[in-house]
């Protein structure tokens, strides 16, 4: 175990006590989302409140929150994460009921817990939690879940029951985030060849059905299929948005220019942020968003990669799990603004406005940048001990 005491010996060494990279992608991707939300709200914003900026300036303090939770998980030991897994999967199944019981319902969707002056979506919080501690109980139970069926069984039946409680909200993107995240990590603890495929097209046909169950999401599919048969219907979003990236050309409108954001492209500051960002930064400026995005994800499973490799499992699990979580968020995202997959309401992490998912993925960064740092320890620790 990696202690808080033990970490202060690391001397001024060549060896850097932080993966740079991260940080700067972080960084990049903050100030973009500050700029990209204030710009893409600002009529909105006005129009519906009077004040232009009020989006912006409720963003600035998300990030401001952002970075103090970041610095505060990064203070952390993995090993306290790791000892209170199973109090984090707790705290997301009371945020998953509790949503359910006192949630505010927005657009149809139950899936806020009011607190005063903001709202906390559970879902994001939920997903997190579920992540850790499927990572330690990878650690825990690591040979049973490779070697035997019931290894396998018990977390999806946790993943499972907590699926069921996100479908009730309803938050059938939270549901493949979540699905997605959990595959990813069972398979690359090892599961059986086997078992990975009667587990993908268990959640392949369990998404099928799941999409066949209400008359919406079928109405979604049909859409994506085709969003200019009834562009302004079922089809808008779709068909608002992709004329902003037409109308972006390769770079863009300048920003401040967007012409859809001015009320014809629905939610400009929270799911299709992306879409203003192409109008107004053009093909190069969307495809550098994308490329920070990628290596936000690369970068976490790199990461996770190197503390397995180092025998910290467990970071390395909680690696993997964050990285498909973003990685999965930023896919749909993308793939629904540009048309290539089906209308969702899901942000872009650390672009998109709203709080309880940059709080999240600050989090999520925190964790990511200690998983490292201890990694790093180790090594100048094991260089000396051989010395």
């Amino acid at each position: 175990m990696i202690s808080l005491a033990a970490t202060q010996k690391l001397d001024n060494s060549n060896v850097a006590t932080f993966d740079h990279l991260l940080a700067f992608v972080v960084l990049a991707l903050l100030l973009l989302g500050a700029v990209m939300i204030t710009s893409a709200s600002m009529e909105v914003a006005y129009g519906r409140l009077g004040s232009p900026f009020f989006y912006a300036v409720r963003q600035l303090l998300y990030i401001a929150l952002g970075v103090i939770a970041l610095f505060c998980t990064l203070i952390v030991p993995m090993h306290s994460w790791e000892k209170y897994s199973g109090w984090l999967l707790a705290l997301a199944f009371v945020l998953l009921v509790v949503v359910l019981i006192v949630g505010r319902e927005i657009n149809g969707s139950q899936r806020w817990i009011p607190l005063g002056v903001v709202n906390l979506q559970a879902s994001e919080v939920a997903k997190l939690g579920l992540v850790l501690y499927l990572a330690g109980y990878l650690v825990r139970r690591g040979d049973e879940v490779r070697k035997h069926w019931r290894g396998f069984v018990k977390p999806m039946m946790v993943i499972t029951l907590a699926v069921m409680l996100l479908l009730l909200e309803p938050d059938f993107g939270a549901v493949v985030v979540l699905l997605s995240a959990a595959i990813g990590m069972m398979f690359l603890a090892g599961v059986r060849l086997q078992q990975f495929v009667m587990l993908i097209l268990g959640c392949g046909a369990a998404i099928f059905l799941l999409a066949r169950s209400q008359p919406y999401r079928m109405e979604r599919l049909s859409t994506y299929m085709d969003p200019w048969a009834d562009q302004f219907g079922s089809g808008y979003q779709l068909t608002q948005s992709l004329i902003a990236f037409g109308r972006g050309e390769w770079f863009g409108t300048g920003l401040g220019n967007s012409i859809q954001k001015i009320f014809y492209l629905p939610e400009a500051h929270t799911d299709f942020v992306f879409a203003v960002a192409a109008e107004e930064l053009g093909l190069i400026g969307a495809v550098g968003i994308t490329l920070l995005l990628v290596t936000l994800c690369v970068r976490a499973l790199i990461i996770g990669f190197r503390a397995e490799q180092q025998g910290q499992h467990f970071s390395g699990y909680a690696a993997y799990g964050i990285g498909f979580l973003l990685g999965m968020q930023t896919l749909i995202n993308i793939g629904v603004n540009t048309g290539l997959l089906p209308t969702k309401g899901l942000t872009l992490p650390m672009l998109s406005y709203g709080g309880s998912s940059l709080l999240v993925c600050c989090v999520s960064v925190g964790l990511l940048l200690r998983i490292d740092y201890e990694r790093r320890l180790l090594v100048i620790d094991g260089g000396r001990q051989r010395g």
